[in-house]
């Protein structure tokens, strides 16, 4: 098919040793965050170079690296055999607005500014494109530096407008100064040195979901990129904002008879005409656009099969899959669901290949997360660029990083000490959760439980993005308005 039995992910060493590298937006002890600043998206661009954030405040964020430049030839970069021997830097490049708060009229709806996802697409010309989106739009943006223009040849000198009080070009009343020798001069508009980066929207791509936007993924053609809401996925033409194809669609004839929604959806990183998506129910498809202009019948389905007996009233919500991502071969999908990471191989459907246990402490206190509705929380997952790791983000702004075929996980916080909190996963659960509610009228409990290992988990506080570098070991990941970065 897809790759062989010597695809497999590559035996993984020792446990790396994860050091901070930056923070970004760093909040000071007992700083209130603000709504609009909080962290949505992140999105590491295909060479590592570049970084994005988005936010609730529909600001897109861009960071760009800083220690390669002038400093590591290519030859070096490929003998460093993966490894980041130095401190690894960012720097803070540009921000814009991508998306304003917008009402529905028709439906009588607010719609949020906040960023759901962010794609970068191919590079041209030594301009950066990415792609953006809320609930129900998506936006191509194009960013470049351009040199700044500046008008010379004014009539009326800069020291006589200053003495004046007026800016130059501008006539003074009165008549208090006269024309320069040889008559009036028309301005010129000179390039200078001087550069500004400087963010257009190239296209909005609006009108073509009627739930909320959950995923957008590029295809490896550069051509095309897919949009997925609850009920359906919509593939368009980078070039074409006014026109998609809908190429899946669950949706029932009569809505009484639905029984699973899509949660996530991304394109085989080098097949152009396969991709998968991701079920409320736990089960992930993979369909192959060639076969019909509707895909309603996949090619391959992956799920795992409860044992029996085991069955309960929250048994389909944990086993709603929050996230896929394909690893950089495409050999195998890594999904995460709210209890545990799966790493499920493309050719092989019985099962996952391996499950690494992530909330497996928190069954017991199923009944408590579901009343604050965190066991709704959805977190991210992302694997290594050898595919030999992956990460997910867990409560009390932890994340862990598992090695290939080892469930032990290394725990990190995202601080300034990222190993403050290397503790065993407790065996035994907490006895109480956090007030985090959205449904007024629900009771809530205490924000921090306590182990029977003794070790402390805040509920208000979790980690829900990260990306992991397409070439490196270097992890970026959000807690609230702060953004994290790690190295090994």
């Amino acid at each position: 098919m897809m790759g062989s039995e010597s695809d497999a992910p590559p035996p993984s060493s020792a446990p790396l040793d994860w050091k901070f590298s930056q923070v970004f937006g760093e909040r000071a002890a007992g700083e209130d965050v603000q709504e609009v600043d909080i962290i949505s998206a992140i999105e590491f661009n295909k060479s590592g170079s570049h970084l994005a954030t988005g936010d609730r405040g529909g600001r897109v964020v861009l960071f760009e690296r800083t220690d390669l430049k002038d400093n590591s030839t290519r030859r070096d970069l490929e003998n460093s055999d993966y490894t980041v021997s130095h401190h690894p830097e960012f720097r803070y490049k540009t921000e814009f607005q991508s998306h304003e708060p917008e009402f529905d009229y028709l439906k009588s709806l607010e719609i949020e500014e906040k960023i759901n996802k962010i794609k970068w697409c191919q590079t041209a010309n030594g301009a950066l494109f990415l792609l953006s989106t809320n609930d129900k739009t998506i936006k191509f943006w194009k960013v470049l530096e351009k040199k700044v223009k500046k008008v010379s040849e004014m009539n009326l000198e800069s020291s006589n407008a200053k003495s004046n009080g007026v800016s130059p070009g501008w006539s003074v009343p009165n008549g208090d100064f006269s024309f320069p020798a040889g008559g009036l001069r028309l301005p010129v508009v000179i390039s200078s040195q001087e550069t500004a980066l400087v963010a257009n929207c190239r296209r909005v791509y609006a009108h073509a979901h009627d739930y909320h936007i959950n995923s957008i993924s590029n295809n490896s053609d550069g051509e095309t990129f897919i949009s997925a809401d609850d009920l359906r996925v919509n593939l368009w033409n980078l070039e074409i904002s006014n026109q998609s194809f809908n190429i899946v669609d669950v949706k029932p004839p009569n809505m009484e008879d639905l029984t699973e929604v899509i949660t996530s959806a991304e394109f085989h990183p080098i097949n152009c005409n396969t991709l998968a998506y991701s079920s409320s129910k736990g089960s992930i498809r993979l369909i192959d656009m060639r076969q019909s202009a509707l895909c309603d019948h996949h090619s391959q389905l992956f799920e795992e099969h409860e044992a029996p007996g085991s069955r309960s009233f929250f048994t389909e919500i944990i086993a709603s899959i929050s996230d896929i991502k394909f690893s950089k071969d495409g050999r195998y999908i890594l999904s995460r669901d709210y209890m545990t990471l799966k790493l499920w191989d493309i050719n092989m459907d019985s099962g996952p290949v391996t499950t690494f246990p992530v909330h497996e402490y928190l069954r017991p206190k199923l009944c408590d997360l579901y009343e604050n509705d965190s066991i709704f929380d959805k977190f991210e997952c992302c694997q290594s660029g050898d595919g030999s790791r992956v990460a997910t983000g867990s409560y009390s702004n932890l994340f862990r990083v598992f090695e290939s075929g080892n469930k032990e996980a290394t725990t990190l916080e995202a601080s300034r000490n990222p190993m403050r909190r290397q503790v065993p996963t407790p065996a035994k659960p907490a006895r109480s959760l956090t007030t985090l509610t959205r449904v007024v009228g629900r009771r809530g409990t205490d924000a921090q439980v306590t182990d029977a290992n003794g070790n402390s988990y805040d509920f208000t506080t979790k980690l829900l993005h990260l990306a992991w570098h397409p070439s490196e070991n270097l992890i970026a990941c959000a807690a609230a308005n702060s953004l994290y970065m790690y190295y090994a």
